[in-house]
């Protein structure tokens, strides 16, 4: 049995149960508590009846009691500690955070579905969006088979983003599977990053000299000690640039771009003449999150991302979190001085302390600092070269084709419940570096590497940057998703704004106290 208590709610159980039987066909228990909160009960599996009359992409019935409720459900508050507008998951992550701190948030999304630009779609939703007037081929399997992600991106395993997972307990909501593989591009061909020391001892991307060099540098890395001078063979790790302790160990340019790209992750290598810790920690983030489950240092959530968003805003609403899908914000609103005041939705204004929300509510309030192309791609294999694995990821580092940017592949299939069986989502992404017109040509080396490809799903998004704190006019911005393949930047953006909005800073230790919101049978 599931159970989710929703707060706010009025003496309408009658009405309510009426309307959820109508749209569940599920054997329901509503119950109202002190004539305020509704805890609404379901038992049976009415996944897919329930997606498919609410109209919802998600497997989880989670989103469709929200919007149910929203719709049954008058209210009576016009006061909120927080309104977060979008249901982004940076904008998810936060809403549960201070619901669980006792705020009272209300969240908004203009859209019927969670996740905004992080969703994920189901594959009408995807010809919807990107071919309109375009039916999906029947041969392609059922629709609600596909969970496609609009953003792509791993979970490095030993990352903060999993400490969030674990501290909020999100965790319960959400079953995780281990990507199968990271692999870089070098020299022309694709090449798996080693997981082990007999992968790498039989590893093409060094020679044996080349090799020795790289153990060198890597014993240094693991044997750094920030307070230990005679740990740091001379190397301030706090000032000298990447590029002085590559030359240290001299290691070759293909070496620092397999160290710089495919394990520290950098998007291009501006990082070389900047202090070297930031790459020392990647490196670290790197191989404790490869140590963690071996294969490969990625995570990734079974039913796609969108899964994700959805977990934290159950969290939310658990403690008493308000939920209005398909809401639509004609205005933020501002007193004299400047200071946000509310929100104003079909006529009426609710309003809050402060907002939250995402660089598309607030188009004035943002700049944009550039662009990402991705290329969505439906294949009927598994990508090539990769040993036949159900999920990889793949580096391109710029210096390998020409390019002022990494791009980046990200592979996904069956295994990871996002797409039919005999079929593999591969979404690739890089920054765009010249024209939008040409934006598509700057990620062909990476769709080069899929082999034949069905179905091609190309978008550009802009990237975009709050242009002040928020401190002022009460208002806080996330940022855009960035090009990068893991969820680090996110958590960092997170926390910034966790500690803005309340003038402390985020701590991840230990769990949050339990609310029990389901029964266990």
């Amino acid at each position: 049995m599931s159970v989710l208590e929703y707060g706010s709610g009025q003496s309408r159980a009658a009405d309510l149960r009426e309307s959820l039987n109508c749209y569940c066909g599920a054997l329901l228990s509503v119950a109202v508590h002190d004539g305020l909160d509704i805890t609404v009960s379901l038992e049976g599996q009415t996944r897919d009846p329930i997606s498919k009359s609410v109209g919802f992409h998600s497997t989880s019935w989670i989103e469709s009691i929200h919007a149910l409720l929203q719709r049954s459900t008058a209210q009576t508050q016009d006061q909120y500690d927080v309104i977060v507008l979008g249901t982004g998951l940076s904008e998810c992550i936060l809403s549960g955070l201070l619901s669980v701190e006792g705020k009272k948030v209300l969240q908004m999304d203009r859209n019927d579905y969670y996740g905004g630009a992080s969703a994920s779609l189901k594959l009408s939703q995807l010809y919807a969006k990107f071919k309109s007037g375009t039916e999906p081929p029947e041969a392609y399997g059922k629709d609600r088979q596909y969970s496609v992600d609009l953003i792509p991106k791993f979970a490095m395993a030993s990352g903060e983003f999993v400490d969030i997972l674990y501290h909020t307990d999100v965790t319960r909501y959400l079953e995780f599977r281990q990507v199968a593989g990271s692999f870089v591009y070098r020299d022309g061909k694709i090449s798996k990053v080693p997981s082990n020391n007999a992968e790498a001892l039989l590893s093409p991307l060094m020679s044996l000299t080349e090799k020795n060099r790289a153990k060198g540098f890597f014993e240094f890395i693991q044997n750094y000690d920030f307070a230990n001078p005679a740990t740091q063979q001379g190397l301030d790790l706090n000032t000298v640039p990447m590029s002085e302790v590559y030359a240290k160990f001299g290691l070759e340019a293909g070496t620092q771009d397999f160290i710089g790209h495919a394990l520290a992750l950098h998007l291009d290598d501006s990082y070389m003449s900047q202090p070297a810790k930031d790459t020392y920690e990647r490196i670290c983030l790197y191989m404790n999150s490869m140590a963690r489950y071996g294969k490969s240092p990625y995570i990734y959530p079974m039913h796609g991302l969108g899964e994700l968003p959805q977990g934290f805003a159950r969290l939310s609403a658990i403690h008493g979190g308000t939920f209005m899908l398909n809401k639509p914000v004609d205005e933020v609103v501002y007193d004299e001085a400047g200071k946000f005041v509310g929100v104003k939705s079909e006529g009426e204004v609710v309003k809050a302390s402060l907002v939250i929300g995402d660089a598309s509510y607030f188009p004035s309030k943002v700049a944009q600092k550039g662009q990402v192309v991705r290329a969505i791609c439906l294949l009927n294999h598994p990508i090539p070269e990769t040993g036949d694995a159900d999920s990889v990821q793949i580096v391109i580092p710029q210096n390998q084709i020409g390019r002022n940017h990494d791009i980046y592949v990200a592979g996904v299939s069956s295994a990871h419940a996002v797409v039919p069986e005999g079929y593999t989502l591969a979404i690739v992404s890089t920054l765009v570096s010249g024209t939008t017109a040409d934006a598509e040509s700057e990620i062909a080396a990476g769709i080069a590497l899929l082999g034949p490809v069905l179905e091609k799903f190309v978008h550009i998004d802009d990237i975009y940057e709050p242009l002040a704190n928020g401190t002022a006019d009460q208002t806080f911005i996330s940022k855009s998703y960035d090009a990068t393949s893991h969820f680090e930047t996110t958590c960092a953006d997170v926390k910034d704004l966790y500690k803005r909005i309340t003038g402390h800073v985020l701590k991840v230790e230990g769990k949050v106290k339990k609310i029990e919101d389901e029964s266990e049978e």
